[in-house]
């Protein structure tokens, strides 16, 4: 999409950014050109966003006024507000319960959100930078996310050992996000009682079984639509009664509708 088709397209709907979203167990990166405001909201993900050109400005509880920012952290459930100021912004969310997710978790613990030194962020966003405005796969563009959460996040090998018998039920719930899916049946899966597995599931990805579950269906149901689906369909793979439920709840995690989303493709 060119500069010229932006502006028309914005003329007829609001956007909040026009670029690519790329998602693997545990992670994705919502990288793009032309990121405007994303209202006040909270996600179970640890976001991580690098600015690829200027800066971005962000908000959060705790910050009466927005910020500039190069390089930013915000811890699950934390409000926040983002505008990317019509720039090059890439932005990874983190699975808490991942091996990078609890490095992460250990780094900042304490901090709702913290903001990266210039020459930390530069360090993480120049390489993505590069193989995004060069076109790269989506292959590429996944390697390079990989690697600037790991930059941020240090050593793996201090960092908590996630749970397996929590990993193993977030694999099982990836896999049947189109089905109706209660606490009881996923921790049957696992060999659990209900009561030990949601004390299991708070203390191991810091949120509720229901944030997760609607967090994880409103990432696959954008993957979807990313691969051609329309929004109506992309729903219901997602597990959604219909495209209005994914909306709403598209608004309350991501702080947008995904109507205000233009995807751009990997080149061929």
């Amino acid at each position: 999409m060119t500069s010229t088709d932006v502006v028309a397209e914005t003329r007829k709907r609001a956007l909040a950014g026009v670029g690519r979203v790329i998602v693997w167990s545990g992670g994705s990166i919502w990288v793009g050109r032309h990121v405007g405001q994303v209202p006040e909201h909270a996600h179970h993900a640890i976001q991580v966003s690098l600015a690829l050109e200027g800066r971005f400005r962000a908000r959060a509880q705790s910050w009466p006024e927005s910020r500039a920012c190069a390089g930013l952290i915000v811890m699950p459930d934390q409000a926040h507000c983002l505008d990317g100021c019509d720039t090059a912004v890439a932005t990874l969310f983190i699975e808490p319960n991942s091996i990078p997710g609890a490095a992460l978790r250990q780094r900042f613990a304490g901090w709702d959100v913290a903001l990266l030194s210039d020459e930390e962020a530069e360090a993480c966003a120049a390489g993505l930078r590069s193989e995004y405005l060069s076109g790269a796969t989506d292959a590429r563009l996944v390697q390079f996310a990989r690697a600037a959460i790991c930059r941020i996040a240090g050593d793996p090998l201090t960092a908590p050992r996630p749970d397996p018998r929590i990993t193993a039920a977030l694999e099982w719930m990836r896999q049947h996000l189109a089905t109706a899916m209660r606490l009881q049946d996923v921790a049957a899966a696992v060999h659990l009682s209900p009561g030990r597995f949601r004390h299991l599931f708070v203390a191991q990805t810091g949120t509720s079984f229901r944030a997760w579950l609607l967090w994880a269906r409103a990432e696959h149901a954008i993957a979807a639509a990313t691969c051609g689906m329309s929004w109506t369909e992309a729903s219901h793979a997602a597990g959604f009664a219909d495209a209005a439920h994914f909306t709403r709840t598209c608004r309350r995690v991501f702080g947008i509708a995904p109507t205000m989303l233009v995807f751009e493709k990997e080149s061929s």
